[in-house]
């Protein structure tokens, strides 16, 4: 009889702390604790979210343990995000990680955030769970910090076909957000005000990049200049218009986005696309991908709400294929703060 594999993932790579259980690749439990400090300074302030990270790390690793009804003793490996992200908050997960494989005597098993990303698809809630796309795939990936295109090979073999050259499209949600005073994180605001707007309302510039790079720097300028000029004229236009402003501004970097995944599609041939990373949450977003996957017979992978931010089940998931695999690191694997696959 083959002994049962449980892995532990931590996830400490921004501002939510998470841990998560896995048995056999089925997940157990996936533990969250998210940080409301940062909405009064408009963005993820990094010293307040280590400073969180090392308060909210010890009860989320209990709390995981627990709801998944295992003790410390039975786990097999533990695997956490060494990065992208920000350092201050990589090093509390990193950190606490490794001390803990040490003190249990268990294998440490390093893991690339933006893989877990990918590979949420990959997280099976329950044995006879199989809605995992085949190999390959292309993968959409769009948070806060990174838009790409990934080809999906393997867990441990993906290729970027194109990636932003400036600003990430969560990015520029947010900072768009900002600019009309609506507070921080703009995705879910401009999301939900987006529903009840007219997309065709207003125009932003769309950027002119070759091949299958993104860039969002352009409209994020355009959208800045328009909302400085429209304000002079009227300093209520923004609270007046705030549902019509939000939808083409979602409606815009959809289209951006989806342009490129089309150009994809057609030069590599591969009808299987998925979608994952923070932005995968929006509405706009996924609709397209409903439309695309009908008008052009594509055939979709939308990740769960719980599993497009981030969360340890993704980590857990790559740390799980790694182990099968055997790989693991040694105790004094550095953390590293940008780039994108290995």
């Amino acid at each position: 009889m083959t002994k049962e594999i449980y892995i532990l993932g931590i996830e400490s790579s921004c501002d939510d702390t998470s841990a998560a259980v896995l048995k056999d690749g089925v997940l157990l439990s996936n533990v969250t604790a998210s940080q409301a400090v940062h909405e009064a300074y408009g963005g993820v302030v990094p010293e307040l979210a280590s400073r969180a990270h090392q308060q909210n790390v010890v009860p989320v690793v209990d709390q995981a343990i627990k709801k998944a009804g295992i003790t410390k003793e039975q786990l097999t490996a533990i695997a956490f995000t060494r990065g992208p992200g920000l350092m201050g908050s990589l090093l509390v997960g990193v950190s606490f990680a490794k001390g803990f494989a040490r003190s249990l005597g268990i294998p440490l098993i390093d893991v690339n955030h933006l893989q877990g990303h990918v590979m949420a698809h990959f997280i099976k809630e329950s044995e006879d769970d199989s809605n995992q796309p085949p190999l390959p795939f292309l993968c959409l990936l769009v948070s806060g910090g990174n838009s790409q295109i990934v080809k999906v090979n393997a867990y441990n073999d993906m290729e970027v076909l194109g990636q932003t050259i400036d600003d990430a499209a969560g990015e520029a949600i947010d900072k768009c957000s900002k600019v009309m005073g609506l507070g921080y994180p703009g995705g879910p605001i401009i999301d939900r005000l987006a529903r009840q707007g007219n997309p065709k309302a207003y125009q932003f510039a769309e950027p002119q990049i070759p091949g299958l790079d993104y860039s969002f720097s352009g409209l994020k300028t355009s959208f800045l200049y328009n909302m400085r000029k429209w304000v002079e004229e009227d300093p209520d236009f923004i609270e007046h218009h705030k549902e019509d402003i939000a939808a083409s501004l979602e409606w815009t970097i959809v289209d951006i986005l989806m342009k490129k995944l089309r150009l994809a599609v057609k030069q590599t041939g591969i009808k299987h696309v998925a979608v994952a990373g923070g932005v995968s949450a929006n509405n706009g977003l996924r609709n397209a991908f409903h439309d695309h996957a009908k008008r052009y017979g594509w055939t979709i992978y939308i990740p769960k709400f719980s599993f497009t931010t981030d969360n340890a089940a993704m980590i857990g998931i790559v740390g799980y294929y790694k182990y099968l695999d055997g790989v693991t690191c040694p105790i004094d694997v550095p953390a590293f703060s940008k780039v994108t696959f290995k």
